[in-house]
């Protein structure tokens, strides 16, 4: 078997959380006049499209962190797999 080309784990990379506060601006830009439009008051849209900014940075921060929490479990999980059918494999190849 060849090694695989790509390291294991990569890097964290910081364009990531760039890119999803450059989009919660947007998004919380286009909120902002919708609301505008809508007839609020100036101050009421800024409060709620800043609070709709600040939600979806810390969601896709929160969602970084449970995914590389669930490929530590997923690692650990396989690996004892790998063992026991490294076990099995073993104990067949005597009997075969």
């Amino acid at each position: 078997m060849n090694a695989p080309d790509e390291p294991v784990t990569r890097p964290a990379s910081r364009r990531g959380l760039v890119r999803r506060m450059a989009a919660s601006v947007i998004m919380s830009g286009l909120v902002f006049l919708l609301m505008s439009l809508a007839e609020f008051s100036v101050l009421t849209s800024l409060l709620v499209t800043s609070g709709f900014c600040v939600v979806v940075v810390t969601a896709g921060v929160l969602l970084d962190l449970v995914g590389m929490v669930l490929e530590a479990v997923a690692a650990a999980v396989l690996g004892v797999l790998v063992a026991v059918a490294a076990i099995l494999g073993a104990i067949f190849s005597l009997f075969g």
